[in-house]
């Protein structure tokens, strides 16, 4: 068996293990949903104060996404995933005995932390992968992008059976083991990392831009402390807070020479710029529906943790269907056609959320969720290959972490919302209040599709995936 004939089947390992990897960070973003309940009833926190254990797992992924891009490009991409998912194996296996709600939440960071490796790796690897094997670079990110787009659909069916059967705990006990395979597969099927000059602790710490990061962190922590806490009693003195930290964070970015966010590098590249927020906008609206329709359907309709995850099936079922058709649409069709197709979609699931006021019957459930599986598994395809088309291949894991920041920034604005629409109770008219904000923004980004044209960015060849991108 000569090594030529070997490569195929030490890709396919290697793409297995990094698209294991990389489902993880999506998986437990979702599978959270529907433990909400049970934690906020064990720990006898608030509903305001129980949307902090998907806050903080968002925070944290949206500092630690391009940062750990940035590690990946400069120590390895091959070498930080297999820390990361070490750090994942870790905290999985010690949060289940945590004693209080803040130890939960901190062992939902340093989740994040291990789990933001995985992508920004996963595709700055991509191409010595593929100069390895026979199988082209756009099919090897095919697969890798099914992973990152079939793990959240599938979250809340695997919580709720989790969550029903074992607890909120198992939430975390599963990632032990998928974290072990994907460590084991990586290391011995992925080709080694080339040699990269040693850097001093010192350097790497000076070159991390911690104050950017600090100032990122803070400007988003203040505005959602501010926001959550509007009632009783606003907290008024943070107000103030979140534009200086913001003013602060962009003065720090454009002066340093490596800063965290390279806002220069979206500057610079308006087509970028337009893939992160189109994806931005569309992670509101559907993390709107996917934490909010859990939560509606167990404290409103009285559903259990498990059956919340049965009634959310057909949204995993229809994502892992019909994604390789969208990556076949993308293909045939064209981008920019395929993306239109899904934000109109998007909009009609948004709407069908509000049936679900008049109505919880399981039936109305599950065309709901089956609904919504379409527009996420063409959008979110779509938006990973415009993603792949407007980053140049030395920004890759830079690139990579902003498009997962993107993604976070979307997640905690839908869960902020919904934290506030639900403090009051959550009733058919505060979920139509919800739906009416989801609906409004889904609208927000057909427009961003339809009315921003290409243009700045000549060379591509008419219909290319690089032209039909968000630009």
């Amino acid at each position: 068996m000569t090594d030529a004939s070997s490569a195929p089947a030490r890709t396919g390992w290697a793409v297995a293990a990094l698209s294991l990897g990389t489902l993880l960070n999506p998986l437990n973003s979702s599978m959270i949903a529907v433990a909400l309940v049970p934690l906020q009833r064990d720990f006898q926190v608030s509903v305001t104060t129980v949307t902090w254990v998907i806050t903080s797992f968002y925070l944290a992924s949206a500092a630690g996404q391009p940062l750990m891009g940035r590690f990946a490009d400069r120590f390895g991409p091959r070498r930080l995933f297999l820390f990361g998912m070490l750090v994942v194996v870790l905290a999985c296996a010690l949060t289940p005995f945590s004693g209080s709600f803040a130890a939960v939440c901190a062992g939902r960071v340093a989740l994040a932390i291990g789990t933001a490796t995985a992508f920004p790796s996963a595709i700055a690897m991509l191409r010595t992968i593929a100069a390895h094997s026979s199988a082209g670079t756009p099919r090897l990110l095919g697969r890798i992008q099914i992973a990152n787009t079939s793990g959240a659909a599938v979250g809340p069916v695997l919580g709720g059976a989790l969550v029903t059967f074992l607890g909120w705990q198992a939430i975390f006990w599963v990632n032990v083991p998928l974290a072990v395979l994907a460590f084991v597969g990586v290391r011995f099927f992925a080709p080694r990392d080339a040699a990269r000059e040693r850097v001093p602790l010192r350097r790497v710490v000076a070159e991390s831009d911690v104050p950017g990061i600090l100032l990122f962190i803070a400007t988003l922590t203040a505005l959602l402390i501010f926001l959550l806490d509007l009632r009783p009693e606003p907290l008024w003195w943070l107000l103030p807070v979140v534009p200086i930290a913001g003013a602060l964070f962009v003065w720090r970015e454009l002066r340093t020479s490596h800063p965290f966010l390279d806002l220069r590098l979206l500057g610079a590249n308006h087509r970028l710029l337009m893939v992160y927020l189109c994806f931005a906008v569309f992670n509101t609206v559907y993390y709107s529906a996917f934490f909010g329709l859990p939560q509606y359907l167990q404290e409103h309709s009285g559903y259990s943790a498990g059956v919340t995850g049965l009634l959310m099936f057909p949204l995993a079922a229809v994502t892992i269907a019909v994604t390789p058709l969208a990556a076949r649409a993308i293909e045939g069709v064209g981008l920019r056609p395929t993306l239109l197709a899904g934000a109109s979609a998007l909009i009609v699931g948004a709407v069908l959320l509000g049936v679900a006021a008049a109505t919880t019957a399981p039936w109305v459930v599950l065309l709901i969720t089956a609904a919504l599986g379409v527009p996420y598994c063409v959008v979110s395809i779509g938006m990973n290959q415009a993603l792949y088309s407007a980053a140049r291949p030395q920004d890759a894991g830079v690139a990579a972490g902003i498009f997962q920041t993107s993604r976070y920034v979307g997640a905690i604005v839908a869960t902020t919302v919904l934290g506030l629409l639900f403090s009051t109770g959550t009733t058919p008219a505060s979920w139509l209040a919800a739906v009416g904000v989801a609906s409004a923004l889904a609208v927000v980004h057909l427009c961003l599709l339809v009315f921003v044209r290409r243009r700045t960015q000549p060379g591509g060849a008419p219909g290319s995936a690089a032209e039909a991108a968000p630009s």
